[in-house]
């Protein structure tokens, strides 16, 4: 890529800095957004040197140096070894410069992920045999990653028989595939009023419909199962027990015990959605704990540990027929990724899982304290949880506060995302995990509590698409 310099009397993008506009840094990294986006800024410029344009601006010359990383951050710039930064010729970000909806653990307090990953890798494939992690492999996963699997969720479960445990490429998949096996086309699924979004759309793409259940702050409302049981005539129910998402509410033991009695009453089966629980110190049972019976458990390690293995247990009820889940697995993805799936099963047998875990959990804490700082009071959350909870002040929409927080590059998500029948609060989430250090997180959620307090007159509503 050709490299062009960039002199102090050409950078049109540089404004005066504003009191009212936020940290210094983001301000310069927004500008240096809308240049690129505008062709002001082109692929392969250089920008100033950090010194120049720090006396530019008369600012310090941390400010700049944030600035430029914020805008990497962003895939807006690159650096090249001792000649400056030049403006990326790869795709930029089209979202915003802040995403505070993408619901992912963040980076484990202690650890350091990538070096541990690059190590796990080449001690795996060390020692195992390289050519057979690169075929296909069929079925319910390896004996050693389903007894991985059991071990890791006997803290929760207790001890299982790993013939029950099935390796799923994530937590959608493993979705997915239950529903194409446990019901038919135009079959009714009941589901929380406000739930898991990814649920939804699987559901819909396979034609089921999902039908509301209220909840109150213990969770789902037990007469309401049992009344939607009975009106829908329905075989199925999903839950997220623990850490519910959107809302953040955790099911007390007493609604867990009176949800499983009702579904063996009703003769119902359970999608234990359930990818928090290990988040907690002291987590309570699962449901697939007090009815194993009749509850299909389905625990990721996307939000405990890192996105990254795509790797979910799917643990089958006691005495459950699997084939033809097996079936719709392979028919959906053939495999779990066997790379990803031993370097899990390393995790867990020699300790690192729990490393992380507890990284995890310790950086999740910090942030929720910090969330609390800047949020206003109301908010609805846990202090080892990834994701708030915050209904809006009256005089706020969703539409319109999405639309405010984007224009001050900040991503949040609207209670519709998450609406089973379209009666949904005025309120959105807010994810912690998603933005990698935390200084930045703290500043993002500064600009959104100077946006809750503002007004929204002047915020344009926007279609929420999810």
């Amino acid at each position: 890529m050709a490299r062009t310099k960039t002199s102090p009397r050409s950078t049109p993008w540089i404004r005066s800095l504003q009191a009212d506009a936020g940290p210094r840094y983001l301000q310069i990294a927004q500008w240096i957004r809308e240049a690129v986006a505008a062709g002001v800024l082109r692929p392969g410029e250089r920008l100033p040197p950090q010194r120049m344009l720090a006396s530019q601006l008369q600012v310090d010359l941390t400010t700049i140096t944030r600035a430029y990383a914020e805008a990497r951050q962003q895939n807006l710039l690159e650096s090249i070894g001792g000649s400056g930064c030049y403006v990326s010729a790869r795709e930029t970000m089209t979202g915003p410069a802040i995403d505070l909806s993408m619901n992912i653990p963040p980076p484990p307090h202690g650890v350091r992920l990538g070096e541990l990953l690059r190590k796990s890798l080449r001690e795996v494939l060390e020692r195992a045999n390289a050519d057979a992690l690169m075929s296909y492999h069929a079925g319910a996963g390896s004996v050693a990653d389903r007894a991985a699997g059991a071990a890791w969720l006997e803290p929760l479960l207790g001890r299982i028989a790993e013939s029950r445990v099935i390796i799923s490429a994530g937590a959608q998949l493993a979705l997915a595939s239950l529903l194409s096996t446990l019901t038919s086309v135009g079959d009714t699924v009941l589901a929380p009023r406000l739930c898991y979004p990814g649920f939804l759309a699987a559901a819909a793409a396979m034609s089921r419909k999902v039908a509301p259940l209220d909840s109150d702050e213990h969770g789902v409302l037990p007469h309401s199962l049992l009344r939607a049981s009975q009106a829908h005539a329905a075989r199925l129910v999903y839950l997220n027990p623990t850490l519910n998402n959107p809302t953040s509410s955790t099911m007390s033991l007493q609604r867990r015990e009176d949800i499983a009695r009702i579904a063996k009453q009703q003769q119902l089966l359970i999608i234990e959605d359930d990818p928090y629980s290990l988040l907690l110190s002291s987590p309570l049972s699962p449901i697939a704990a007090l009815a194993p019976e009749c509850t299909w458990y389905v625990a990721t390690v996307s939000k405990c540990l890192t996105p990254g293995l795509r790797c979910a247990f799917i643990v089958a009820p006691e005495r459950a027929d699997q084939a033809e889940l097996l079936e719709s697995l392979r028919g959906l993805s053939l495999m779990a990724p066997p790379l990803m799936s031993a370097v899990l099963t390393r995790w867990i047998r020699e300790g690192q899982a729990a490393q992380v875990l507890q990284g995890v959990r310790l950086e999740a804490r910090a942030r929720q304290e910090m969330a609390r700082r800047w949020l206003p009071s109301g908010v609805q959350t846990h202090p080892e949880g990834l994701h708030v909870w915050l209904p809006l002040p009256a005089r706020w929409r969703c539409d319109r506060l999405v639309h405010a927080a984007r224009e001050q590059g900040l991503g949040v998500t609207a209670a519709d995302a998450f609406g089973v029948d379209g009666e949904v609060p005025q309120a959105v989430r807010i994810c912690l995990g998603g933005v990698a250090e935390r200084a930045r997180l703290e500043d993002a959620l500064r600009m959104l509590a100077q946006v809750l307090a503002g007004s929204p007159a002047n915020a344009e509503p926007v279609a929420v698409t999810g």
